[in-house]
Formats: C-alpha cells, structure tokens, sequence
C-alpha cells in the first residue's frame, strides 16, 4: 500500500525535517502516528497523501512509483485516498451535507446512493440533525466530524487522520475509533496521527514513532530498530 525508500525532506534551503524514513504498510494495516510536536508527522502525512513530493529518496503507493508522476496522475491517484485535515478544510457555502457527499458526487454516484450513505453516515457520527447546517454555524467538534464523515464515505482505500478525536469528548471518539476500525475490517489501510496515549493503549494497534525526523516502529510490547523495512 505504502512504501518509503531512504526518503527525505526539506523545506527551501533548511534543514531536512524528514532523514532516511525506510518503512512499508500492508493493504488493510492500522497504524497510529505519534511523536512529539514539530517531530515531522504533519510532513510525513503530506506525503503519505500526496500533497507533496519527496526531496530524495522513493515513495511508491498503490504499487506506483509517486516521483515522477504528473500532477493529473496524482490527482487520479488522491481519489483513493480519504484525509482528515486537523483544519478540517470543509467547503463554507456547502452545508454539512453537501459536504459530506461531495466524494461521491465526484466518482459519480446516483443521487438516491448519495442521500442514503450521507444520511446514514451523518446520523453514525451525531449530526443527523444538521445536515442542512453551513460549517461556520457549527463548533468545531461537529466540523470534525463533518470532516471524518466526508473522509470516510466513499471507503477510500487509504484514509489518513491528522488528530481526528482532538477536539471530541471520549465518547463520541470511541465512536468514531470504532467506526474506523469497521473500515478497516472491510479493508481500507489507515493511519491515525494522534498524541492520545489512551486512544493508542485503548486500540493497542502498531504505532509508527517520529523523533527529530527519524522513524521508529513501537508494536505495544517492544520497540524496533529505527527504519524498518516492512513495518508490519
């Protein structure tokens, strides 16, 4: 699913903020991401769904050699990949709706498809009831979950979470853990970006570890040398 090769990258002329990340995630795998703050997750992130090209090294997804695509070609690609945003990034003049239902509408789905998944998705996370509501009338944890229910309908084949249950109480984050461990059951791969010792311990899935830009690998019983190849 995922392959980085001695990757590495700065930013201009700076300092690297990713050195020689070597590691391999298999199709239907469940990570979490942690490290410290400005330890690089948010880079590897970008990186993982394509937002960015590395500055050395090999990223291949979905079998593809990602360095020397086009922009076409990676936009073709993204359509497989489902982001959680920890801006949420959602259209202001769509409603939580139309919002959610925008990856469908763009693969092409029938509209009674659309308002049966969107419905049911949006009653799943809690905002049945404002559906027709702009993001800007709603707080920000129900923009977080507007933004994890747009991410997760068209059941990408990769989904990537940047700090999905950070402004949520516990129990309507256990609700959306569970919802992403169903996904992954029916086969997405998925990597959370989290600081949640307790969300990490209470799943006890793998954990990819950054520090000052290199990688490590914890599997909740031992660590691992630093850039594995084929981390699980």
């Amino acid at each position: 699913m995922i392959k980085f090769e001695h990757v590495g990258l700065r930013y201009g002329v700076g300092p690297e903020v990713l050195s020689d990340i070597n590691f391999t995630l298999e199709p239907g795998s469940f990570h979490f991401l942690t490290g410290p703050s400005g330890a690089g997750k948010t880079s590897l992130m970008t990186l993982m769904y394509l937002g960015r090209k590395p500055t050395r090294g090999l990223v291949s997804m979905f079998e593809q050699n990602i360095n020397d695509m086009s922009r076409a070609q990676l936009g073709a690609l993204r359509q497989k990949i489902g982001v959680v945003f920890q801006e949420f990034r959602l259209l202001p003049h769509l409603s939580a709706f139309d919002n959610v239902a925008l990856p469908m509408r763009i693969t092409g789905h029938s509209e009674s498809e659309v308002k049966s998944n969107v419905d049911e998705l949006l009653e799943w996370v809690g905002l049945g009831d404002y559906k027709n509501a702009l993001p800007l009338t709603l707080s920000g944890g129900q923009q977080q979950r507007v933004a994890i229910a747009r991410a997760v309908i068209a059941r990408p084949k990769l989904l990537l979470a940047d700090e999905p249950t950070g402004n949520l109480d516990d129990d309507i984050g256990f609700r959306l853990m569970h919802l992403f461990e169903q996904l992954n059951r029916m086969g997405t791969t998925i990597v959370i970006a989290t600081h949640s010792q307790y969300i990490m311990e209470r799943f006890g899935h793998p954990r990819l570890v950054l520090e000052d830009g290199r990688l490590y690998m914890h599997d909740n019983a031992n660590w691992v040398q630093k850039n594995i190849e084929g981390v699980y």
